[in-house]
């Protein structure tokens, strides 16, 4: 069927020569001239005369994509990954990871566990780089630090470590043999003149833990030998990488603590052994991320050789021994 009107065919507009995309505030877009949109729009304003965008060539956005922030001498770059922008504005990553730009000569501080912060007591910052978590088998020691892990229930770490020499002091140095002398005269003075450290029944308990260590030195040879008996005398690390994962008791604590009050042991629940364990390295509980959890697992590796080449000539010389008086 013929149409009754002849339809005027219009040939297609000759396309416009667009320049090359850039990358602009808004994104990889092409940008359109002003008078293209107004022929398309079929506005007729006055031409606005512009300052054209500079472009960027290819080669330089293709390098952008390759570029490590660690080649920029603008430290506020550092740290930043790498970007690129699609036809539709959405940024996306590269993949690449983000490089941390160092000056020569500025020393980088190392990487701690969580509870150690850019405030924290220096002295307790100390505690946690020098001691904290490494193995102890010394009994005036190890009697220390079960003493300030039962202190952990009325004070914190930052307070008993600046007042350290104090409980020292009290204590005659933490020698459990002299501990165990102390009368009840002795103790009406330790509460008078420590009653603001501990309370009277912490007190009564360090008294009497001492007398019970002097037992377990007896039964085997040692406190150390007894304590590190539980975990087959080799410390125990977890690798744990965030604070909240660190638990405050474990089976082994609560079985080690169950034995200790069958003892005698006061104040020695599951919650304070485990804090001893930590502090006297029994445990390796250092972050993942915290640089002494390496350097106390090569303390351990160390001392857990000795001890065998140590076991190793023992028995050399027993076996020489018996062999001389056959």
């Amino acid at each position: 069927m013929a149409m009754s009107v002849a339809t005027k065919l219009q040939s297609p507009a000759k396309p416009l020569s667009e320049g090359r995309g850039v990358l602009g505030p808004g994104g990889n877009r092409f940008r359109v001239s002003e008078e293209a949109k107004r022929k398309k729009e079929g506005l007729k304003k006055p031409q606005q005369h512009t300052k054209p965008p500079s472009e960027v060539p290819e080669a330089v956005v293709r390098n952008n994509l390759s570029f490590e922030s660690s080649c920029s001498s603008d430290s506020s770059s550092s740290g930043s990954s790498v970007k690129m922008v699609n036809s539709r504005g959405r940024v996306k990553r590269n993949g690449l990871k983000p490089v941390k730009v160092v000056p020569d000569g500025v020393e980088v501080p190392a990487k701690r566990c969580d509870w150690i912060t850019p405030n924290s007591d220096p002295l307790y910052t100390s505690f946690h780089d020098e001691e904290w978590g490494v193995p102890v088998h010394d009994d005036k020691k190890l009697f220390e630090l079960l003493v300030l892990s039962q202190a952990l229930a009325e004070l914190s770490w930052p307070t008993i470590l600046n007042k350290r020499d104090i409980f020292r002091k009290l204590f005659d140095n933490f020698d459990p043999s002299s501990i165990a002398k102390f009368t009840e005269k002795k103790l009406l003075s330790l509460k008078a003149s420590g009653g603001t450290l501990l309370s009277e029944p912490k007190l009564r308990a360090v008294i009497e833990n001492a007398n019970q260590m002097l037992k377990v030195q007896q039964e085997f040879g040692s406190f150390s030998n007894y304590c590190w008996s539980f975990i087959n005398h080799k410390p125990m690390k977890n690798g744990f990488r965030y604070a909240r994962q660190v638990p405050v008791k474990t089976p082994k604590s609560e079985l080690i603590s169950k034995d200790l009050m069958q003892r005698g042991f006061r104040c020695v629940g599951p919650t304070v052994i485990y804090s001893f364990m930590q502090v006297a390295g029994l445990v390796n509980d250092h972050l993942l991320t915290c640089f002494r959890f390496q350097e106390c697992n090569s303390n351990i590796k160390k001392d857990f050789q000795a001890k065998t080449e140590e076991t190793e000539v023992l028995t050399n010389a027993l076996e020489n021994n018996c062999l001389s008086h056959d």
